[in-house]
C-alpha cells in the first residue's frame, strides 16, 4: 500500500493505491457498503494526482490546496480537490478520474 484515503460523499469509500502481484501501481475503491461492487484500476488508466493539482492550478488559481483524494459518486471513480480561494473560502472541485474533466463543484463554504 502506497497512499489511502477516506471518501464520504454519496457512498464512503476506502480508498487504496498499491501495486499488484505483478508489481502494477493499482487502485481499489472499497465500498462501505457491501452490496456496491469493488472497483479496480490501473492507476497509469487515470489521471495522476499531479495531473489534476496542475489542472485545478492553471483553471482556478487556489490560495492553499488542503487535500487532493480519490473517491467515488454514481459508480464514477473521481478525484476531490479541497482547497481556499483568494477569500479564504473552502471549495470542493471533482475531476473524473480516466479524463479530468470537470464534473462539479461546492464554492465558498
Amino acid at each position: 500500500m502506497e497512499e489511502f484515503y477516506l471518501y464520504n460523499g454519496q457512498d464512503s469509500y476506502s480508498v487504496i493505491i498499491g501495486k499488484g502481484e505483478k508489481g502494477t501501481k493499482k487502485i481499489v475503491w472499497l465500498p462501505e457498503d457491501k452490496k456496491k461492487e469493488i472497483v479496480v484500476e490501473n492507476y497509469k488508466d487515470g489521471k495522476s494526482k499531479k495531473e489534476i493539482l496542475n489542472i485545478v492550478n492553471e483553471k482556478l488559481n487556489p490560495q492553499k490546496i488542503i487535500s487532493v483524494k480519490l473517491g467515488m459518486e454514481k459508480n464514477v471513480p473521481l478525484w476531490e480537490v479541497t482547497y481556499l480561494d483568494e477569500s479564504e473560502r473552502f471549495n470542493y472541485d471533482y475531476y473524473d478520474f480516466k479524463t479530468g474533466e470537470w464534473l462539479k463543484y461546492y464554492r465558498s463554504i
